[in-house]
């Protein structure tokens, strides 16, 4: 989802998106809610932010640990069918125009004691909807996120749902319901900006009002954050953005616990940077999610073989490496070790830059976008899609192909009749020829690409260097410029091609809006297009008649610009310990974190 895999490119099976009645997470009443018990996780990247929604934030990463530090109005379980989550209720409560209610449980506290409420709400849409921003982008050069000035409001973070929100929300007196106004139908709205899944509500209000206003009662400080954003009031909203930009990120254990502050069973209690996250059971916690493991410590290493190599030598008892040959091998080969394999809900794509000068940039052809065009579409003829998913995947998967939608998986209700009309069937076989007759054609001689993927994860140096030997034969001379922080770098203008994965968070239809649509949060590569928003604008609330055929308009309309191209969904690896029950994963993220409450050791 590695930095950026959370935000969504591939809308995952058409599950219904309908709230379903149920125990809550760990059933509120299991007495073997566990003493001393202790679970090793390994993962590839380490946790830098307790806000996921920001820019920086929105990471997997991240999210593992958020998800079970914190409550949610909703999960999807492994058959991606949504269940309630400990936090409250959401629900529709008019359809014309379309209304949504939150309701807050009793027991929904902060781990200080502060009510969680409507305040929460409120920042969180107001953060996540750019509606309160006064300027379209306040980044420095290398994407990093500025401080805003006394006459600046800039949230780092864009979603199309809460930017539908026009109006204050209607909230009770005593702040334990929000009801939220769309201007417009929301296909889904289940989602929302504080919906289903690891988002939760988003930070703490009173915690954002002490940092940025100075106000250390929490009543006051909630109301205070409430009064800046119906009264628009530029100058504390410059302040309350700046902190929540960059207030609550961190790479080792903070000293100043209010940074800690979550409202869920899980509370981090040490984390050496680079190296591990520990979290503990919350004594203080109210809510009824009841986990029966007691510590679980989240390790880090980007090396899947090492990763493999931890859990035979007994440091790591549960992970989700990427997935290769070797790697499967080497699990299946340990005793007492368990291997289960599926296709996951990560896809592997190219995506140009469009706005650094470099080769795929106007701006550098002459301000010719025709031929900045064609030197996109001799690369992607160049693409060896097929010879990476037979050399890199099936060995993994026999059945896999490769992917030709941007943003549904293969097997998916609409999958077949989109690659119809999308027009990636110009991509199935490399095209060195036509590739060439392009680069001729644009008056374009030996273009320089460089590529950005992360260069200590063996598969995608495999995949460089095969698009590497492909592209070189057809004319282009490819730099590597692969680095291991190559997350951290997306949207710098420091490469001209991306080689990473989208993971979904929802199965939702609106999921792309944020790859595609001109400044919108995760099109890291500049790309802008009129008929691609306007479609966009079209999907937000469209009728699921509509689904499929403005989803193929879409990406007929990315294929005719050459934005990119889809590879291959990822295979996936659950490995785990025969000491760990119930070790499940599903299909979006926080994949097998999904049912934390579940898991016990023995």
């Amino acid at each position: 989802m590695n930095k950026r895999f959370l935000a969504a490119g591939a809308s995952v099976a058409a599950a219904a998106m309908v709230l379903t009645a149920c125990t809550p997470p760990g059933g509120g009443d299991d007495e073997k809610s566990s003493e001393k018990s202790n679970l090793n996780i390994g993962w590839n990247e380490s946790f830098r932010s307790m806000n996921t929604q920001s820019a920086n934030g929105n990471a997997v990463s991240n999210a593992i640990l958020t998800y079970m530090m914190n409550d949610n109005f909703g999960y999807y379980d492994d058959s991606l069918e949504v269940q309630d989550g400990a936090l409250g209720k959401l629900e529709k409560v008019a359809d014309d125009p379309l209304k949504i209610k939150y309701t807050f449980n009793d027991d929904a506290k902060w781990s200080d004691g502060t009510p969680v409420d409507a305040a929460d709400l409120a920042l969180t849409w107001a953060a996540t909807s750019s509606n309160f921003n006064t300027v379209d982008q306040n980044n420095n050069d290398d994407g990093s996120v500025k401080e805003n000035d006394a006459k600046t409001v800039y949230f780092d973070s864009a979603s199309i749902g809460p930017k539908l929100v026009k109006d204050f929300p209607e909230i009770s007196d005593d702040g334990s319901e929000a009801t939220f106004e769309f201007s417009k139908p929301f296909a889904d709205w289940q989602v929302g900006f504080a919906g289903i899944g690891p988002n939760g509500v988003g930070l703490p209000s009173h915690i954002v009002a002490k940092k940025a206003l100075g106000i250390d009662d929490p009543e006051k400080g909630k109301q205070a954050i409430l009064k800046a954003i119906k009264d628009k009031d530029t100058e504390k909203l410059s302040k309350i953005s700046n902190t929540w930009n960059t207030g609550f990120d961190f790479t080792s254990m903070p000293e100043d616990e209010d940074l800690l502050v979550h409202n869920g069973p899980y509370k981090m209690t040490k984390f050496e940077e680079g190296q591990y996250v520990t979290l503990e059971l919350d004594d203080k916690y109210t809510g009824p999610t009841k986990p029966k493991v007691d510590t679980v410590t989240v390790r880090y290493n980007g090396d899947p073989m090492a990763m493999v190599q931890a859990i035979e030598n007994g440091e790591v008892d549960f992970t989700q490496p990427q997935a290769t040959a070797d790697v499967l091998s080497a699990a299946e080969d340990i005793d007492g070790v368990n291997v289960d394999s599926a296709d996951g809900a990560t896809y592997e794509h190219v995506d140009f830059t469009f706005d650094n000068k470099g080769p795929f940039d106007p701006a550098a052809n002459g301000g010719d976008e025709e031929k900045a065009k064609k030197v996109r579409q001799a690369f992607l003829k160049t693409l060896p899609r097929q010879d990476i998913v037979d050399k890199i995947i099936k060995p993994l998967n026999p059945e896999a192909v490769t992917r030709d939608s941007f943003n549904q998986v293969p097997g998916s209700p609409m999958y077949d009749e989109i690659i119809k009309g999308n027009g990636m069937e110009d991509l199935k076989e490399v095209d060195l020829k036509g590739a060439k007759k392009l680069l001729k054609d644009a008056g374009v001689d030996a273009p320089k690409v460089r590529v950005m993927y992360d260069n200590t994860n063996s598969r995608r140096q495999q995949e460089f260097q095969l698009i590497k030997e492909s592209a070189e034969k057809a004319g282009f001379k490819i730099e590597d410029v692969g680095d291991v922080n190559w997350g951290t770098r997306l949207g710098d203008g420091t490469y001209d091609v991306s080689l990473f994965g989208w993971q979904s968070e929802s199965t939702g239809i609106t999921d792309s809006d944020a790859n595609y649509r001109t400044g919108a949060q995760n099109n890291y590569g500049g790309y802008s297009s009129k008929k691609t928003d306007k479609i966009l604008d079209k999907i937000v609330g469209a009728p699921e008649s509509e689904h499929a055929k403005l989803s193929t308009e879409l990406e007929k309309q990315l294929t005719t610009d050459a934005f990119g191209a889809p590879l291959f969904q990822h295979p996936e690896l659950v490995i785990y310990r025969d000491k760990l029950k119930n070790a499940k994963s599903t299909t979006v993220s926080p994949t097998i974190f999904w049912n934390y409450w579940e898991w016990e050791t023995n």
